[in-house]
């Protein structure tokens, strides 16, 4: 993308620099000429600042931000990205242009101060913020949590964040409490975003938080996964992200997919180039049915099915355990000939 256009789309939307605080940094609020906000991840508060009105070039420029807890600054266009969750500028540019032709009505003066409404509990759109908001993984508590399940290999990992302070509540009577959390980004085909999963987790990473319900989804799901690495002509699919990340220890170059239940995994997409499908099945009636339904679509599909068993219950159980030489060589004699060369060379 030319310096030039990016200058161009920056200067755009200083125009509207207060219609791009609503939308990107809702949980912020008007306050004279500035609108003031936790950071430019959205996060409620107070010490990030965006100005609202001034020129189109030099000092005092409209869209211009800085966050004085920790000295972050930029333009519109990094409010965008670090929103949103985008890491390439192309992605941010198109953002930036959809964003630009949508009408914007002058805001209602009698309510400058009314923060705009947060997107719908469960949407893709409020699990695209959560994401946005999160962080990488490593030297987080979730790295902790990992290894403390035993799973050590965490490259390529990009679609697990960690959120520090996760909402959680209990059920609509109950307050909201925040505990930290592994976040999941959840990716169709083409690699878009399409929902999150959260696994709130005890402080100091040792497991689960202690509350009824710490696993949840939200957003679009249905045929969608958790992704390590780009699937080819084989891949390997299951229910749960830590089931997948220990099948990965034994073979860690095979692309891996987490459906995230039982009923997703039997309704996952297929992409083009499929040829082989490793079902990487828990040991449960759940398991045993989402393994049938699978092998019918991907033979309907002319995709051949080769179904992986854990010893015990899951394979992070196998890993934990059984240990991991186990879990290899278990691996190995259920996978093709060809796939143990190709996949399991980094773990021989």
């Amino acid at each position: 993308m030319a310096r030039q256009d990016a200058s161009e789309l920056a200067i755009r939307l200083g125009r509207q620099a207060e219609a791009v605080c609503r939308h990107y940094l809702s949980a912020g609020h008007r306050e004279g000429r500035y609108w003031l906000v936790g950071d430019v991840r959205n996060t409620p508060g107070r010490s990030m600042f965006v100005r609202l009105k001034g020129g189109e070039t030099g000092k005092g420029t409209a869209g211009k931000w800085t966050d004085a807890a920790t000295g972050e600054h930029g333009d519109l266009l990094d409010v965008i990205r670090e929103s949103c969750g985008l890491v390439d500028f192309k992605d941010v540019a198109d953002e930036a242009r959809a964003f630009l032709s949508m009408p914007h009505p002058e805001p209602d003066r009698r309510h400058d101060g009314e923060r705009k409404a947060p997107a719908p509990i469960g949407s893709p759109e409020a699990a695209r913020r959560l994401v946005g908001m999160s962080q990488p993984i490593l030297g987080t508590v979730v790295e902790t949590y990992l290894r403390n399940r035993a799973i050590t290999a965490l490259h390529g990992t990009g679609s697990l964040r960690f959120h520090p302070r996760c909402y959680y509540r209990p059920d609509e009577y109950s307050p909201t409490e925040t505990w930290p959390a592994m976040i999941a980004s959840v990716t169709d085909l083409a690699e878009h975003q399409t929902g999150a999963h959260r696994t709130w987790l005890a402080p100091d990473g040792s497991d689960k938080a202690p509350i009824d319900t710490p696993r949840r989804a939200m957003g679009d799901l249905l045929g969608h996964a958790v992704r390590f690495g780009v699937a080819g002509e084989v891949m390997a699919a299951g229910e749960g992200i830590e089931t997948m990340l220990s099948l990965r220890m034994a073979l860690p170059t095979m692309p891996m997919a987490a459906a995230l239940s039982a009923a997703h995994l039997s309704a996952i997409l297929f992409p083009d180039t499929l040829r082989r499908l490793y079902i990487a099945r828990d040991n449960d009636p759940a398991g045993d049915g989402a393994m049938t339904t699978l092998i019918e679509r991907a033979n309907a599909a002319g995709i051949e099915a080769v179904v992986v068993s854990p010893r015990l219950g899951d394979f992070n159980e196998d890993l934990r355990l059984a240990g991991l030489d186990s879990l290899r060589a278990a691996a190995r004699v259920q996978i093709a000939p060809q796939d143990v060369a190709r996949f399991m060379a980094l773990a021989a």
